[in-house]
């Protein structure tokens, strides 16, 4: 039975929680914005606002836009009702979903919403050591996504076309940073690919040994705890059918596909001479890329490497702030208003359970 003052703890604790979210949420809003205003103020110009009517064509390519995002959340909350074997409703799935991508917007991209979709599958009914194997899974699949999709990529588009167009430094460090990144979760990838999938047994006794080294020694904990995931995530996977790893990478494709076609459609509104197919790579490109990023959901990056990046297809600094701002839009900021609506009953449903034990 709960005392007086056990029923005033879950309040405290809830307000305590709520500011810290407010805070996480200000600050990448914050950066944002400020990065935008800085660029507005150096290269916008009432004339480029003067150029653009949004007129019928306009409207429907920024729906068209909003109805890709819509494409991108469909086909993950499709994963997580694949990955749980119908376990979750559309509901739930979306809801999860909503969070591990509210996560993302409020923490460094290299956190990324995956790191708490354990946390949330579990809040929704799944077993935690499943949500956890869950989580891996998904995670396999994203950057088993990058792996496949970016030979594709590179056949499809003259490699100048992404690297080569004459901006100089910015395009040697571009290149720099997204063959190195690539090369990590390259690496990565073929870990979590013979540690689930081929020999988990052996991969984790090998991470075991290299992380006993003296100065690895610090992560061996933590090593150890991802390599007895990855066997029993391992167990788990082989006992699946190749149709549901033909539907749950095809969920995986179809939310990334989803995400880069907003660009596709704000170009093919306000800039429809530029190539679509160029559009759609670089995007592969600028994720890439952003995996690193320092700040909370890549805020103050995100809209600085796109203008420069997309800038030789737009042939206007002014529009390509105004597309940039739209995608942002579009792809970040509903992201943290939903989260901002959904995390605190998230917190106190949590409060309430705790109490009710």
């Amino acid at each position: 039975m709960n005392t007086p003052q056990d029923t005033k703890k879950p309040p405290q604790s809830l307000r305590r929680q709520t500011l810290n979210l407010a805070w996480k949420i200000f600050l990448p809003v914050a950066i944002g914005l400020a990065v935008v205003a800085w660029m507005f103020k150096r290269e916008f110009s009432r004339a480029v606002w003067d150029s653009i009517h949004f007129d019928t064509h306009i409207i429907l390519c920024i729906a068209l836009a909003w109805l890709f995002m819509i494409g991108r959340d469909f086909g993950l909350s499709w994963r997580f009702r694949a990955l749980t074997d119908r376990q979750l409703t559309w509901r739930q799935a979306v809801k999860i979903d909503l969070l591990c991508e509210f996560t993302s917007c409020v923490t460094p991209s290299a956190v990324g919403g995956s790191a708490f979709g354990m946390i949330y599958l579990n809040r929704e009914g799944i077993e935690l050591g499943r949500a956890t194997t869950l989580m891996m899974t998904t995670l396999f699949l994203d950057e088993l996504f990058f792996v496949v999709s970016l030979p594709i990529v590179m056949l499809a588009v003259p490699y100048h076309e992404l690297f080569d167009f004459g901006h100089g430094n910015f395009t040697v460090g571009l290149q720099s940073v997204f063959w190195g990144v690539y090369a990590v979760i390259f690496i990565w990838t073929t870990i979590l690919f013979l540690g689930i999938i081929v020999r988990p047994h052996a991969i984790h006794r090998f991470l075991n040994w290299l992380f006993h080294f003296k100065f690895l020694r610090r992560w061996a904990s933590d090593v150890d705890t991802l390599g007895q995931n990855m066997e029993i995530t391992g167990k788990e996977l082989k006992k699946r059918p190749i149709r549901w790893w033909i539907e749950t990478f095809g969920a995986t494709a179809l939310s990334w596909s989803s995400r880069y076609l907003v660009v596709n459609a704000l170009f093919l509104g306000f800039v429809p001479s530029a190539d679509q197919l160029i559009v759609f790579a670089r995007q592969f490109v600028v994720w890439i890329c952003l995996m690193i990023s320092p700040t909370p959901g890549s805020a103050g990056i995100s809209e600085w490497l796109f203008t420069t990046y997309y800038g030789d297809l737009i042939h206007s600094a002014g529009m390509a702030l105004v597309i940039a701002l739209f995608w942002r839009i579009i792809s970040y900021y509903v992201y943290l208003i939903a989260g901002a609506c959904i995390m605190p009953g998230w917190i106190q449903q949590g409060f309430r359970r705790k109490n009710n034990k």
